[in-house]
């Protein structure tokens, strides 16, 4: 303990120091510290032995208790307070917390590990106030939110505002969704816990300092550890809340354009899918369902019964055909639409400060703003969205929710538009869940909102990464943002499959973006009409690509459902950088093009036109072999590696286990009573396992429930003998089936000498030209398979 005293002691007295501040004493409750100094109080708050809480509560203030983004309750009793002369010392088995009383100073430590400290701590400047924390000059940041600015974000000075960015491309330095997190290259986080908009200054002057800039609210930050990447992640939507599950139709194809304008639109656009043989699972209807113009309709939420007559039997049609619809809202209401004068006379809307509705002009007109801080906007638009689900409706869609125009004089019920703008979206998507829970407890929502705040994810929200330019600039910032945020909990940001702004007739580009899509967490091309962003409606040769792709996609399901599981429990991104598996490899520390799909993909898109091959970093944890032709890539290697049309660059990890589904033309028909489970041989790795988690893929917290079915996967390689052995688990609620599995080994150099299979020799079948072993096993309900199979 002395040394790592002197260690802390040593770190921040080399730093500044607020001078001003004075330590005076200090009481310690069952689960928090409080230290009184000369200008206010500090709360330190063990949540856990990774995540401990700092609040500041300035002299005059009050302190606000209230998180937008917070759900775990602090353990009570897990700390001891130490001090002497010079140190105060909160203790955790984790995180330690040293208070230098003169000059006064607070710093984090992780098992002997040093964090980082506060520099001045809070200060009050003319119109902001800031949190500041001392760095070592070596870090890399990553973090607030979703930008497009390389993986390392140090140096820029990121505003706090959620913004659209209309057709941007390689450099974004504002968009749809702004956080205040922050992630050292050190294997910690910090999340300042505060609402109001504000400023991330991320060593922007380059003296290693790291700040928090607020108009106002609370002074409330939290630093998370770990031991692992995934650790941290886990411990940070432990803080604040885990992804829920979505229906398992949401991991297959969508249909979605800017946009159908009529019911008969929408049905042969299906139609076309089901012609040509796509698969698909849901149809996305743009603003035309409610209007027949983009300007003047805004806020009529109901059907526009001229172009669609009757949307109820188009609904039941679609979902008797496997495909949900989804529809598109937006929190404004203008003046001109249908439901604006019922807006007034209900008080659901935003107000000016003499108490009228704040009216004001954006593109699409004349406008209000629901009030949805307000008990009335709420329950009003929750109205409306519960008699459309009544009719049938599969999935809601929440646009321009940052809000996309909100002025800094309206109010809301709760406080003014900057003090609440980052968590409309937030509490938008809150609504919905409630609704859903409260009124249809028994249907997994879908929930697609291009904005939100830390936290979301518990909501259930789908993200999306905005208005993308239809380019290979657009494309190429696409694998960053959605890396950036599966490490601040939003496993599920995607893009716009093929790019949504301008009129860029690409096939190429398009190919290589939805080849990207196979392996992002949701698929789904989107565009403005100019050019179609469906794939039945492009020239033969990319509409084969596309097929392909998409029916890939709905192949890896099995796989891709048991990934969705590991988020929904652990909070592990579906998408991670390559710094998961090399946290201390400075060089992969900023990589985006290459990342793990899961943990036994790895994945490297094309986002550049006409190029022949690509260089390729192999994490050296294991052997990667080419998923299309087996070839292997020794870890740790770095390899130009030729590219084909037919597909981009995707390796599997030696030793996985990869399960895959029968081909369907929708979810409706997925079934694991058949699947092949591919197994990848790698000499170096003697043991190892996978699983597949399954369940009816639309009730909620299924798990819990115990409607569900684990199937669990080992192999042991010993000399010539590779064993793999099936078996289950089954949830209280779940009926397990007879299964039939088509075991595939792959990189099996020669032909077995005999199989077994619970002691019975089985016929298998061996290809010279792919290396591969096929062994058919029939597998018994709440049965166990031992194959061993002798070379």
């Amino acid at each position: 303990m002395k040394k790592l005293l002197l260690l802390i002691l040593v770190s921040t007295l080399s730093f500044a120091q607020n001078a001003n501040r004075k330590f005076e004493n200090f009481t310690k409750t069952n689960n928090s510290l409080e230290i009184n100094t000369s200008d206010g109080k500090y709360i330190i708050t063990p949540y856990s032995d990774k995540i401990v809480e700092t609040s500041f509560i300035q002299k005059g203030e009050r302190y606000n208790p209230i998180s937008h983004a917070v759900v775990l309750a602090p353990i009570v009793g897990n700390s001891k307070v130490k001090e002497t002369k010079n140190t105060l010392v909160l203790i955790t088995k984790g995180i330690t917390v040293t208070i230098n009383k003169s000059p006064f100073q607070i710093s984090y430590t992780y098992k002997n590990n040093f964090l980082l400290s506060e520099k001045n701590g809070y200060t009050k400047k003319d119109s902001t106030e800031v949190l500041d924390f001392n760095l070592n000059n070596s870090e890399t940041l990553y973090g607030g939110g979703a930008r497009v600015l390389g993986m390392n974000r140090r140096g820029n000075r990121l505003q706090l505002y959620n913004r659209a960015h209309y057709g941007y491309e390689t450099r974004a330095e504002l968009m749809n969704f702004t956080m205040p997190i922050v992630l050292s290259s050190k294997m910690y986080a910090i999340h300042f816990d505060n609402a109001p908009i504000g400023f991330l200054d991320l060593d922007s002057k380059k003296d290693n300092t790291l700040a928090y800039e607020t108009i106002s609210g609370r002074k409330t930050y939290q630093v998370i550890a770990g031991d692992s990447w995934k650790d941290v992640i886990e411990n940070y939507t432990d803080l604040t809340g885990k992804q829920p599950l979505p229906p398992r139709w949401a991991f297959g194809n969508f249909a979605s354009r800017f946009g159908y304008h009529t019911q008969a639109e929408t049905e042969a656009t299906i139609q076309k899918f089901r012609d040509e043989k796509i698969p698909v699972d849901a149809i996305i209807l743009d603003l035309y369902w409610f209007g027949k113009t983009v300007q003047g309709t805004m806020g009529n939420l109901e059907w526009d019964k001229e172009n669609f007559p009757n949307p109820k039997k188009m609904i039941s049609d679609l979902n008797n055909d496997g495909v949900k619809t989804i529809l598109i809202t937006e929190p404004f209401i203008l003046t001109t639409s249908s439901k604006w004068q019922e807006a007034v006379d209900k008080k659901i809307l935003a107000v000016d400060k003499a108490g009228n509705p704040f009216k004001y002009d954006f593109y699409f007109g004349n406008t209000g703003l629901i009030d949805i801080f307000k008990p009335e906007g709420k329950q009003w638009f929750w109205n409306i969205y519960k008699d459309l689900i009544n009719e049938g409706v599969g999935g809601l869609w929440g646009d321009l929710g940052e809000p996309e125009v909100h002025p800094s004089k309206l109010q809301h019920a709760t406080g003014s538009a900057d003090e609440l703008h980052n968590i409309y979206g937030h509490n938008w998507a809150k609504l919905v869940q409630d609704g859903y829970k409260n009124d249809f407890p028994n249907q997994r929502p879908f929930i697609l909102m291009r904005s939100g705040y830390s936290g979301s994810q518990r909501f259930g929200m789908i993200p999306w990464s905005g208005d993308v330019n239809r380019s290979w600039g657009g494309l190429q910032g696409q694998t960053e943002i959605a890396l950036q945020m599966g490490m601040q909990g939003m496993a599920y940001m995607h893009s716009d499959l093929g790019g949504f702004a301008g009129a860029n007739l690409d096939d190429e580009l398009y190919t290589r973006w939805l080849q990207y899509g196979v392996f992002q967490p949701v698929f789904r091309p989107h565009a403005q009409e100019d050019v179609p962003s469906e794939p039945i409606f492009r020239e033969e040769k990319t509409k084969n690509l596309a097929r392909k792709a998409i029916e890939l996609r709905y192949q890896m399901i099995p796989y891709n459902y048991t990934m969705a599981f590991e988020n929904n429990q652990k909070g592990t991104p579906l998408m991670r950088p390559l710094l998961f598996e090399e946290p201390n490899n400075v060089a992969v520390q900023t990589i985006s093009e290459t990342y793990l799909w899961g943990n036994d993909f790895l994945v490297s898109p094309i986002t550049h036109a006409g190029i022949t091959e690509k260089t390729i970093y192999f994490p050296k944890s294991n052997n990667w072999f080419d998923f299309y032709t087996g070839k292997e890539h020794k870890a740790g290697s770095t390899e130009k590696v030729n590219l084909v049309y037919d597909h981009i660059p995707v390796f599997v990890r030696g030793g996985a286990f990869i399960p895959m589904a029968e081909l369907v033309q929708t979810t409706r028909d997925y079934s694991t009573k058949k699947i092949t489970l591919h197994y990848y041989i790698d000499a170096s790795v003697k043991e190892s396992s996978g699983k597949m988690y399954t369940d009816d893929g639309n009730t909620p917290d299924a798990f819990e429930k115990g409607n569900y079915e684990m199937l669990n996967f080992k192999a042991s390689l010993k000399s010539n003998c590779l064993t793999v052995v099936l078996n289950s688990e089954t949830g209280t609620n779940y009926t397990s089936t007879d299964r039939t599995i088509d075991l595939v080994i792959h990189n099996s150099n020669s032909a077995p000498i005999k199989i077994k299979v619970n002691g019975k020799t089985v016929p298998f079948s061996w290809s010279k030209e792919t290396n591969q072993v096929q062994i058919p096993v029939q597998w018994e309900m709440k049965s166990s398979k031992k194959i061993k199979i002798q070379f």
